[in-house]
């Protein structure tokens, strides 16, 4: 099997992608869970109209934790950890075959090939999105936002979907998440190399240490928050919205017309609703997720033989 640059085979890194994928998300899923909250807060209603039962991030998380206890912080996690591990699997698998195939040695190789692989991951990953949605929005009706699906649990979540809506039904809303990950992922691989070289240059931290690394990720967190969250709330909006019997949207008509909405109804600044969670996962999340895949690749590559 043909080796990647980084001598793991593409198979290989699917596995370990997942893998380091779902570690993050375990120390990262309260932010989501808050994130989802704030977007969904206010929904198609003018500013200063409605009930803010979540105000910033830490007031937002103190918010969830009175309602639904503790373990609130990790609803929807299990919806979580499967979408990080299809979606992170699949984008490391691709994202091996380009460096194979060496278009990521042209120029903006590596931010094409990180939102082609990104874009293919969303898609794949896009029912686990959906309900993870649904699971992170429920909670009490005092401090209830977005429409409330009521699902018992991840099973019955995919189960009441399907017998609804089909297999159709379980990718609505996929329109919204291939761009916010296409965004992210090109964003992100633009920006997060050249941060920590900045990082390094100024002396802050030492070259190669995870300090450096961390303090690039927050850096390049800031251009990535910037440009991904009008998509992220799109998305959350577009997979948590109620659907009529034939799974069209109740609330948008499509990609286009969630943007539109949100803007006339809510004002730009609506579009980067939970901007505050958004970023705060984004450089944990970032590190987390490369730290936990190179240290993974090192264990396979310590289990290799030699080459000849």
């Amino acid at each position: 099997m043909a080796k990647s640059p980084g001598g793991v085979p593409p198979a290989t890194d699917l596995v370990l992608g997942a893998a380091a994928g779902c570690l993050a998300c375990v120390l990262t899923n309260p932010l989501e869970v808050v994130k989802t909250r704030l977007q969904l807060q206010g929904e198609l209603q003018p500013p200063g109209t409605y009930p803010r039962p979540y105000r910033g991030v830490l007031r937002a998380l103190g918010a969830v934790c009175r309602a639904d206890g503790l373990r609130g912080l990790q609803k929807g996690l299990a919806a979580s950890l499967l979408y990080q591990g299809l979606m992170n699997g699949v984008r490391f698998y691709c994202y091996s075959h380009a460096e194979d195939a060496g278009w990521t040695r042209y120029p903006g190789g590596t931010v094409a090939a990180g939102a082609i692989a990104g874009a293919v991951g969303a898609i794949v990953g896009s029912p686990a999105y959906l309900v993870k949605t649904h699971l992170q929005a429920q909670t009490l009706s005092s401090v209830a936002v977005g429409h409330q699906h009521n699902h018992e649990s991840i099973s019955g979540a995919f189960e009441s979907i399907y017998r609804q809506h089909g297999v159709v039904g379980l990718w609505r809303g996929v329109t919204g998440a291939v761009p916010r990950v296409a965004v992210g992922s090109a964003a992100q691989l633009a920006t997060f190399a050249s941060a920590k070289d900045w990082v390094c240059e100024h002396q802050w931290f030492g070259e190669g240490s995870w300090a450096a690394v961390l303090a690039g990720g927050m850096v390049s967190g800031v251009a990535v928050a910037v440009t991904m969250t009008p998509f992220d709330v799109v998305s959350t909006r577009l997979y948590n919205q109620p659907v009529e019997a034939d799974g069209t949207g109740k609330l948008y008509r499509g990609f286009l017309d969630c943007i539109l909405q949100i803007s006339s109804k809510e004002g730009l600044l609506g579009l980067y609703k939970g901007i505050g969670a958004v970023y705060l996962r984004l450089g944990p999340h970032t590190v987390l997720s490369l730290f936990f895949w190179d240290e993974l690749r090192k264990m396979v590559q310590h289990q290799q033989p030699p080459g000849p």
